[in-house]
């Protein structure tokens, strides 16, 4: 198998993973996690279910696709050993692929397992939602590495990258955390609809509310907020690692994310319907992914460097 060849597979297993997580916050919007009922792998007890009502086909299609995926990653991993030679970066990357892909069916599964799918409000759930966004996070961040060093980028250097490196850390940390509060608004706006804002934010106000109403007040003001840093932090690192990359990466994120904090207003007025809370994630996802990208440019060994007083 040539370079070349997988660098093409990678960036087409990393779609395809993106284009399952979706699917997958689409089994969670429209209540569908119980469609195969609390068994697993199985569906309802049979392999392939008959006769299935739209809950059973729409969960019966993503552990269908999640399949897939599983699949797809596990040739990615035995593809990276064949094609590339030991301690490069892709061998690595494909490696923490399949261990994160491995995570990700666990975590789902627990969900199925444990009865925290439909209407359940319970504390364990949100939390498990939240494990469930970080780790498809992490998935699609080793995806997109892999995909990069197949394509030709450099291998990171970690030491000695002082504010660059410490400015990088914060940003994922707070990106991870934006999305893991977006995972618990999500599941508050799906078990407690409101008819209009003013009504959300009064309950959100109201003492002795479920904690999902209360906090779903908080993540407009995470999301403007990460959004400020983030920015400033991805022009900071193009200035103090200039590079074409660097440059491209830091102006895709600031329009990108200015683009994402409009959805997401026009999601909260408009009550947060599927096909936006879909489109919401899917931005969430560039934005992380370019975060990502913009990292990897940035901490490539041999990066011409600018001091920071300069």
């Amino acid at each position: 198998m040539s370079q070349a060849w997988f660098s093409r597979y990678a960036w087409g297993v990393l779609v395809w993973n993106i284009l399952v997580a979706l699917w997958g916050a689409y089994v969670r919007a429209t209540g569908s996690g119980a469609g195969c009922g609390a068994h697993w792998p199985t569906c309802n007890g049979e392999i392939i279910p008959r006769s299935p009502q739209v809950e059973t086909f729409i969960e019966f299609t993503h552990r269908a696709t999640s399949g897939l995926a599983f699949l797809l990653v596990l040739l990615f991993f035995l593809f990276a050993l064949r094609a590339f030679p030991k301690g490069h970066p892709v061998r690595f990357g494909a490696g923490l692929s399949l261990l994160f892909m491995v995570t990700e069916s666990l975590v789902g599964a627990s969900l199925v397992l444990f009865g925290w799918t439909a209407q359940n409000a319970s504390a364990a759930r949100a939390v498990v939602q939240m494990v469930h966004l970080a780790n498809t996070y992490f998935l699609l961040a080793a995806l997109v590495l892999t995909a990069w060093w197949a394509s030709g980028g450099a291998p990171l250097r970690l030491r000695g990258q002082g504010a660059v490196g410490a400015a990088l850390l914060l940003g994922l940390i707070a990106l991870l955390f934006l999305g893991m509060s977006g995972a618990v608004t999500a599941l508050g706006d799906l078990l407690f609809p409101v008819r209009n804002t003013l009504e959300a934010l009064e309950r959100s106000l109201t003492p002795g509310e479920h904690f999902l109403v209360r906090l779903r007040v908080l993540h407009p003001l995470i999301a403007v907020s990460v959004g400020l840093y983030v920015v400033f932090a991805g022009y900071l690192v193009a200035h103090l690692r200039p590079s074409s990359h660097t440059r491209r990466f830091a102006h895709a994120l600031a329009y990108l994310y200015g683009v994402q904090l409009l959805v997401g207003l026009v999601n909260v007025w408009l009550k947060a319907p599927v096909w936006m809370q879909i489109l919401h994630l899917l931005l969430a996802y560039a934005v992380w992914l370019l975060f990502i990208l913009l990292s990897a440019a940035a901490l490539v060994q041999g990066a011409r460097r600018v001091e920071l007083r300069e």
